[in-house]
């Protein structure tokens, strides 16, 4: 791991000079680093970073910029992990919100290696003052495995790989999983995830992870965990097919927010449902036009074989609800329409908890784990008819497509207290700060936030 934290800063240690609007009187600086400054034209500008020599010229520390006064994100500090010499570092002063900056450090220091990519240099930085050292090592490691599970080729984490990283964490926090797969899914009444999974040489599967005590408040992440999706008979060009390996990153995402529940002894029943399958193309793969029931009796028409990871957790997000749990969450990259709306950064949620709603706005602002509310327009749910079953599985005009898909999971949730849908993006296309492109973590830790306040 390029960034490590240590919980006291080491003699040798460097200081990470933090600079807003360059103003270098704030910094901290002696006279001789000032003039260095001066003389480079370091201005302050939102990611800039300019080392500072010693009196024997080595590197004696580092001012980075955080820009003004507006808007400055606190994770911009990520932009360190991949200019700073190795060694000690640390905050000279304690940032405006030392979680946040030294969190953007560990996220920003990240690579995947799996494949013989070098990693850099080792940075070992001093928990700043104000810092929750636990949630650090939480957060990050939830991020990290989140990453390295959407950024694993389909080769190396189809459903068998998939399902041993749930069995993997479960074994780090003594919980429980059970799995349904195959023929097996049939007799267990979900249909849907084993028509969408049949046509594939690896079995689809239903991994049920189960964690906490019995009579604490339920807690059930459903996630998508499409390992490949060729958009079936109605096949992806190549282009849309060059990351399908993320069409798991829901699946990713709910095993990243458990790990952070577990790692937090959170007194919830824990329980994580992930549909395991692969969208593939053979003889017995479902069609254009077939009629599937599901797990909660309503028929489904297939207008696109491409809009298959609705149906997974259509079955899946039924099961959760027979048990009525306090706050069913699913997660999914789910649908193009939300990136054309919001971005890859900004993944919209939805749900008709109106305290919940404002619970997860709160949590993102603050948390800087960006999420945006989107409409549950109840006048879109008619455009999800069908003339020969009780609704189709896409809309017949392409028009607000993540929120028809939303709707649809909606008819499958009836008896939770409590439910939201996640349209997640999973990646970044290019390099950010806190997080270089690949696989990525997306509302987990203000989902965290708002359980642990809501029940922990």
């Amino acid at each position: 791991m390029p960034v490590q934290l240590v919980a006291k800063k080491p003699r040798s240690s460097r200081p990470i000079h933090l600079l807003a609007g360059g103003d270098l009187k704030g910094a901290g600086l002696d006279a001789a680093a000032s003039s260095w400054a001066k003389a480079a034209g370091f201005k302050g500008e939102a990611g800039q970073s300019l080392l500072l020599p010693g009196a024997g010229g080595e590197v004696a520390g580092v001012l980075f910029g955080i820009g003004k006064a507006d808007g400055r994100p606190a994770m911009a500090t990520g932009a360190l992990a991949k200019s700073l010499p190795d060694g000690d570092w640390h905050f000279a002063a304690a940032p405006e919100k030392p979680t946040l900056a030294a969190l953007g450090m560990l996220l920003g220091g990240y690579m995947f290696t799996r494949y013989g990519k070098k990693p850099r240099a080792s940075i070992r930085l001093a928990v700043p003052s104000g810092a929750d050292a636990a949630y650090l090592a939480r957060a990050s490691e939830a991020a990290f495995l989140t990453r390295d599970l959407v950024n694993t080729p389909t080769n190396d984490m189809g459903p068998d790989e998939l399902e041993a990283a749930v069995r993997a964490l479960a074994r780090s926090h003594k919980a429980k999983v059970s799995v349904t797969s195959g023929d097996d899914l049939l007799a267990a009444n979900l249909p849907m995830i084993h028509a969408v999974g049949r046509a594939s040489d690896k079995a689809p599967r239903l991994v049920d992870l189960v964690w906490g005590p019995r009579g604490a408040p339920k807690v059930t992440l459903v996630g998508k965990g499409v390992c490949f999706d060729t958009g079936g008979l109605d096949i992806k060009p190549p282009s849309s097919m060059l990351h399908m390996k993320k069409d798991m990153g829901g699946a990713a995402n709910v095993l990243g927010l458990a790990s952070m529940i577990m790692a937090s002894g959170l007194k919830v029943r824990l329980r994580v449902l992930i549909p395991a399958v692969e969208n593939a193309i053979s003889g017995n793969a479902f069609r254009p036009g077939d009629v599937l029931r599901s797990r909660k009796g309503t028929t489904v028409e297939i207008g696109n074989t491409d809009a298959e990871g609705r149906l997974v957790l259509a079955d899946a997000l039924a099961l959760a609800d027979e048990e009525a749990p306090s706050l069913l969450v699913d997660m999914a990259t789910l649908t193009g329409a939300a990136r054309v709306a919001l971005g890859p950064e900004l993944p919209p949620f939805y749900t008709d908890d109106e305290a919940l709603a404002a619970e997860l706005a709160a949590a993102s602002a603050g948390l800087e784990d960006p999420l945006w509310r989107m409409p549950l327009w109840r006048p879109y749910d008619a455009k999800l008819s069908s003339k020969v079953a009780d609704m189709n599985n896409v809309t017949s005009d392409g028009f607000a497509g993540s929120i028809t898909a939303a709707l649809f999971l909606r008819r499958f949730v009836e008896r939770a207290r409590s439910w939201a849908h996640f349209d997640i993006f999973a990646w970044n296309p290019t390099d950010r700060p806190h997080g270089p492109a690949g696989g990525e973590a997306q509302g987990i830790r203000a989902l965290e936030q708002v359980i642990a306040r809501r029940y922990g």
